[in-house]
């Protein structure tokens, strides 16, 4: 066989191969992009996706769940009801943190109502029940002011089973809040279980990758030496608010679940 016939034969076999090696490549990607519309129509969990500035719809209303989790054994959804309350047993939950920081949008979100009820001292509050393994848990939840709290905080933290240091993600002096407000509520609860909340996760995505990075290591070096568990949250896209309840909940009741650590810049922190 001449030179130039063999020539012509490999060009032959190579553009063969290129054209199998790009069919492969489009079959994959056909392959993926219906299995990412499968996935949706079937519910089914997918992995969290980096919420980017240009994905958050300003004027739509948002969707009702955007980072889905697996409920704690024994755990069941809200059962409000009225029935005999010799079976309920009520915990405290306090809500502590700066003003306009996002406090009563969280527990909105958490318990699906808009009102809170005012209570002494300018205190309120809002409830949530669960069915907990056969038995009815009342979480009482009080929200203290940002302003004016020495008389709130010994009444909101007495006897509370978990308080929640909350901040503003996009507002670092919130953060730097962080320390007072657990060195005045350590005062009066010495046993809660302490979790930090970062409040606003949706704005804090469009701010600079940098500036994200110092306020996602300040908040962590903060949980860090206050033993507390660290959650990124959002009440507006329902990032991470429930799930802030369901660790607290196996805390509490010693249920086989336990929370995922995402230490991945961009995504909704946890860590602990």
């Amino acid at each position: 066989m001449s030179r130039s016939c063999r020539k012509i034969i490999l060009r032959r076999i190579n553009v063969k191969r290129i054209i199998v090696r790009r069919m492969a490549n489009l079959r994959h990607c056909v392959h993926s992009f219906w299995s990412q519309i499968f996935g949706c129509c079937a519910g089914k969990s997918v992995r969290y996706r980096q919420l980017l500035p240009s994905s958050i719809p300003r004027s739509l209303s948002p969707p009702p769940t955007v980072y889905p989790s697996r409920e704690p054994s024994g755990a069941s959804c809200c059962c409000d009801h009225h029935e005999d309350s010799s079976d309920l047993v009520t915990l405290k939950i306090s809500l502590l943190g700066d003003c306009q920081i996002g406090k009563t949008s969280f527990l909105a979100k958490y318990t699906g109502r808009e009102k809170s009820r005012d209570l002494q001292e300018g205190l309120t509050h809002m409830d949530k029940t669960l069915c907990v393994k056969g038995a009815r848990i009342a979480y009482t939840m009080w929200e203290v002011p940002g302003n004016d709290n020495q008389k709130q905080l010994p009444i909101a933290c007495a006897d509370s089973v978990a308080i929640l240091f909350m901040f503003d993600l996009t507002s670092r002096c919130t953060l730097n809040s962080v320390i007072t407000w657990y060195q005045e509520a350590r005062k009066w609860n010495q046993s809660a279980i302490l979790v930090i909340v970062g409040t606003k996760f949706d704005e804090f995505v469009q701010l600079p990758m940098d500036l994200q990075w110092t306020i996602a290591n300040q908040a962590r070096t903060y949980a860090k030496a206050l033993n507390a568990t660290l959650f990124f949250s959002s009440s507006t896209y329902n990032i991470n608010v429930n799930k802030i309840f369901k660790f607290i909940t196996a805390k509490i009741f010693n249920l086989p679940w336990s929370v995922e650590r995402n230490l991945t810049i961009g995504e909704p922190i946890i860590d602990f």
